[in-house]
């Protein structure tokens, strides 16, 4: 077993079948992906990782893939008291009966999470996914669960599109921005404003540094310290298997340092936000 004694909130589990992206061959660029909640752990023994939130798998182009993986991230859970997780949903108005077979299992043991993206459909300020958007606020909002929502620029998971769920929803229901926008002007239009105004304005938005680009995590931590807030919304993630544990810990380390703020980021945060409450 590893030593790194951290918490992973963000990482993904279920085998897709290969796909033709981008026009070329069928592939399966997530090579590490599991299939089997014995690897799953197996993967978080070696790595050392205490607690983790585990995630459908998604990426190809059919929403019925990544919805057909809520029974197994919900196995895991049921396992491994080290797992809890999050339930595929949608904001597509055609997957709605879909998501009612996900929303019916957001009371079961070790849920904390629905997890939802535009990359397969959808939009955040599209009239026709207003209703499965309220649909899965509101029972984030009943049952206290985190909404995650993948964050990448331009599109529609830009931060200036993604942002509208924060305005109209994070009041009252914790929204988690994966990927913390994604690359080099999600990053800079949330760390020089967003984030912190969302902060100050009392919503419940809460980020990890998995896909960030180079200088962001360190320019993130810093304002961190220097405006005295955030230190307890940032967590580590290693989005596996499309992102890389060990880069991801060492980017995050090196950023946050070895003190109180990486203890948060590490750790504490993830204990706040994920573990059951009562």
């Amino acid at each position: 077993m590893g030593t790194q004694l951290v918490n992973d909130a963000h990482r993904h589990l279920g085998k897709m079948p290969a796909f033709p992206f981008y026009g070329g061959p069928p592939c399966n660029p997530d090579m590490l992906a599991r299939g089997s909640v014995a690897e799953l752990i197996a993967d978080l023994d070696s790595a050392g990782v205490e607690r983790a939130l585990v995630l459908p798998n998604y990426g190809v182009p059919d929403a019925s893939v990544s919805f057909g993986f809520n029974p197994l991230v919900l196995e895991a859970a049921a396992a491994d008291d080290r797992i809890r997780c999050g339930l595929w949903v949608s904001p597509r108005p055609q997957d709605a009966e879909l998501n009612t077979a996900a929303l019916a299992l957001a009371g079961e043991h070790g849920v904390a999470a629905l997890k939802t993206s535009f990359l397969l459909g959808g939009r955040a300020d599209d009239p026709d996914c207003q209703v499965q958007l309220d649909r899965v606020f509101g029972t984030a909002r009943e049952h206290g669960l985190v909404v995650h929502v993948h964050t990448s620029p331009g599109g529609t998971s830009d931060i200036n599109e993604v942002g509208l769920l924060v305005d109209k929803y994070a009041d009252d229901v914790k929204i988690h921005l994966v990927h913390f926008g994604g690359g080099m002007s999600g990053h800079i239009k949330l760390i020089s404003t967003k984030f912190f105004d969302w902060i100050e304005a009392g919503k419940q938005v809460y980020t990890d540094t998995s896909w960030t680009i180079g200088f962001a995590p360190r320019w993130l931590a810093s304002e961190i310290e220097r405006r005295g807030i955030g230190q307890d919304r940032v967590l580590f993630a290693s989005d596996e298997p499309w992102g890389d544990f060990t880069g991801e810990l060492a980017r995050m380390r090196t950023a946050a340092g070895d003190g109180a703020l990486g203890q948060s980021m590490l750790r504490d945060n993830f204990a706040a936000l994920y573990d059951p409450k009562g």
